[in-house]
């Protein structure tokens, strides 16, 4: 099968390489298309830590099941599904108290580390354990299921945030994940959504997708202007998705006394953290990691046309080009948001 191969860091070659093959309990899925993440484009470089080469990047996709294992009783050939990033344990201890997104042992698809490795979607196969498929509904087409998995790391994130609709909550970074943030909170029905990014172009999007205010990081009036909005406090809540310190800090600085704070972005490793404001203002601060369950929801939600995964679609293009595309999102092209490979 032909795969868009990282061979080393900054460099992809789309190649033939061999067909997988599938165990008993796993299936053969032809990939129908596939979004390259922010964490990819991190990846590709190296700064991120999680994508080891050689690796076959690509976690966000869906497509069409081409073979099944001996044992999979519950799918067929021509079910058309998407799929959960992590590889999980059914019976480790985490797995068991419901929060299979931390047993131990767990891979991600796509991602590269000293720990493991799992090839992805970035090709025309790939081989997946029958526990993680979701069956598409009629209405969503492959393209709007490969948001699902980006979709799905926000609605996680704010489902152990559960915000309330007396909130006011700043969304630091609203790139991919973060507009499925913004768009979920108004879903939830959040009192007000407040974006901050450093691009005008998200911040623009943002605002068609129902962001009540948003703003330059940058700003020297930022802070000033979120106690304005939040009747002198500082918001309820903050979401950060970017994963640098700068936007941290940022979050930090946004949130009022006794507010929390959720941490989704995941590019730095390690930061600066601000202890003694967060331990004074008695700050909860938590990560939010991957998914827990939530992909039937996001299913539900984009087949009734309630959550808007399209709206950040910049270009639909050949696996056999992804590499260029690689190169543009790597170097912030202007109003690039998400591109869907298609093998």
């Amino acid at each position: 099968m032909k795969a868009l191969v990282l061979e080393a860091y900054n460099q992809f070659t789309y190649k033939e390489v061999p067909d997988p093959k599938i165990a008993d309990n796993e299936v053969l899925v032809r990939v129908k298309a596939a979004g390259i993440c922010g964490s990819d484009v991190h990846g590709m470089d190296g700064s991120s830590g999680r994508r080891l080469p050689p690796v076959i990047m690509g976690h966000e996709a869906a497509g069409e099941i081409a073979a099944v294992g001996s044992n999979v009783a519950n799918w067929k050939a021509g079910d058309r599904v998407t799929f959960d990033s992590t590889i999980f344990k059914k019976d480790d201890w985490f797995t068991r108290q419901g929060h299979y997104q931390l047993s131990d042992g767990k891979m991600v698809v796509g991602v590269s580390t000293p720990d493991f490795r799992k090839d992805g979607a970035f090709a025309e196969y790939v081989v997946l354990p029958e526990h993680i498929l979701y069956k598409l509904p009629d209405a969503i087409s492959y393209t709007q299921a490969a948001f699902v998995e980006p979709a799905g790391v926000a609605l996680h994130g704010i489902e152990i945030t559960q915000p309330s609709m007396t909130d006011i909550v700043v969304v630091v970074g609203v790139g991919m994940v973060g507009s499925f943030v913004l768009q979920l909170l108004k879903i939830r029905g959040c009192r007000k959504v407040i974006a901050v990014d450093i691009d005008d172009f998200k911040l623009d999007l943002a605002r068609k997708l129902g962001a009540d205010h948003a703003f330059l990081p940058d700003d020297p009036k930022l802070m000033e202007t979120v106690k304005a909005l939040t009747d002198g406090r500082g918001a309820d809540v903050v979401f950060e998705v970017v994963g640098e310190e700068d936007s941290v800090n940022t979050c930090i600085s946004a949130v009022r006394k006794g507010g929390k704070v959720t941490l989704i972005g995941n590019v730095t490793p390690t930061i600066n953290f601000p202890v003694q404001s967060v331990v004074t203002r008695e700050i909860r601060v938590q990560g939010s990691c991957a998914i827990n369950g939530e992909y039937p929801a996001v299913l539900d939600l984009i087949a009734t046309g309630r959550l808007d995964v399209t709206s950040i679609l910049s270009a639909e293009v050949p696996l056999s080009e992804g590499a260029a595309w690689f190169d543009r999102l790597y170097n912030k092209e202007k109003g690039l948001m998400k591109v869907m490979l298609k093998p």
